[in-house]
């Protein structure tokens, strides 16, 4: 979905407001770390020349001052609350890609690709404490209210995100298990992003409570949109290779859901991913020394087998055939490395499973359940008409 001039209005508004506050904050940082965010953020290339890159959407921090103005306060009260949150989402976004193997996003290297998992983890690490310090060093006396908000959050989004890498080990997940994983990893802190405003605003707790059920459920229609760009999202606009999702064997909703049908398809998927045959091998998450999907030495990645250029470690490409790494614990040997045609079936059966349509059902409920949340709350009407049109296209984008 193209975002219309209201969304896009929201969003650049959203942007002008804490893109100060955030070149403020990322200025405090050491310069070791604060040149690699910059790069991260789509500040600078990563030889700290500016660059025209525009980094992520913003949708977090404009939930947090649409928060902010829904409950009668000034965008200016939220913009901290907005800083803190993508601050927060790019700390889980530079570790999601090293745990991942990821080394390319919004069509650049990512930064454990350029830097290392070592810097990686150090500036995940920064940006989550700094989070935290923009909310303690506000001006606003519910500051420490918020900061504890995002405390819980973080937290949850954590759990969830453990829970995600744990499920790469197992065979088998519930599509409970998987939706419980969802609201967690990403519906915790689309709900912190959605009711921090009001936080800053003092809101009434009732409010506070409304905003962020509707961000909770936001998050889980978000993650379902995630997931089925994860297998079907263009390559082009998504950033990341066409059935990404499938040739790591993520437990995705979709995959989830077309395993749980139980019919001769779902078998036939079933063996395809997980069981192990003769044949080049590859498995899930790898540690220092072992090599991840796609055949990169961890720390040494040099994308799509080129030269190493400046910023990469210099080391070999090692193809996924010409190598055998580490299993996941239920597997008992390694599993195959999936070609394309093993892709292309893999990825016809997730449909022909019924995996994609209840994806799809699952972003409309959760984003019916997050507009009806909206209405339960008394708030000021135009921002709650732009958190209502923020909230679909948030669901109904394509990258």
């Amino acid at each position: 979905m193209t975002p219309t001039t209201s969304v896009v209005e929201v969003l650049e508004r959203a942007r002008d407001l804490t893109q100060p506050l955030m070149r403020d904050a990322v200025g405090r940082l050491s310069p070791n770390i604060s040149g690699v965010v910059s790069y991260h953020l789509g500040w600078t290339e990563a030889d700290g020349t500016p660059s025209p890159a525009r980094g992520g959407k913003g949708i977090r921090a404009a939930l947090a001052v649409l928060s902010a103005e829904a409950t009668w306060a000034g965008a200016e009260v939220g913009a901290p609350g907005g800083v803190a949150i993508e601050l927060v989402h790019n700390f889980s976004l530079v570790h999601d890609d090293l745990m991942d193997g990821d080394i390319e996003r919004r069509h650049r290297p990512t930064v454990w690709a350029l830097w290392g998992p070592c810097v990686a983890l150090l500036v995940g690490d920064a940006l989550a404490t700094l989070a935290t310090d923009v909310l303690l060093r506000s001006p606003n006396a519910a500051g420490a209210a918020a900061a504890a908000a995002l405390g819980e959050a973080t937290a949850e989004m954590i759990a969830g995100q453990a829970d995600d890498l744990a499920f790469e080990k197992r065979r088998s997940v519930s599509v409970e298990e998987c939706m419980a994983m969802s609201t967690a990893k990403t519906g915790a802190l689309l709900g912190c992003a959605a009711s921090i405003g009001a936080v800053l605003a003092d809101a009434p707790p009732a409010t506070v409570y409304a905003l962020r059920d509707f961000g909770r459920h936001l998050g889980v229609a978000f993650q379902a949109v995630d997931d089925l760009l994860g297998i079907w999202g263009d390559p082009r606009t998504t950033g990341k290779p066409a059935g990404n999702d499938i040739r790591q064997r993520k437990k995705s909703m979709p995959i989830v859901a077309a395993l749980a049908a139980g019919d001769d398809g779902a078998r036939e998927l079933e063996s395809l991913l997980f069981d192990t045959r003769p044949g080049p091998a590859i498995s899930g998450p790898a540690i220092s020394g072992e090599v991840v999907p796609g055949g990169i030495i961890l720390g040494e990645a040099i994308p799509d087998g080129r030269e190493p250029r400046a910023g990469h470690h210099n080391g070999a490409m090692l193809m996924a055939d010409q190598v055998t790494v580490a299993t996941p614990d239920w597997s008992p040997a390694p599993l195959r490395y999936l070609s394309p045609e093993d892709l292309a079936r893999a990825t016809w059966l997730v449909e022909a499973c019924g995996g994609r349509e209840w994806t799809a059902a699952r972003a409309k409920a959760h984003l019916d359940a997050a507009l009806g949340s909206l209405e339960r709350a008394r708030l000021s009407a135009v921002p709650r008409r732009a958190l209502a049109d923020l909230a679909v296209y948030a669901v109904e984008r394509e990258s």
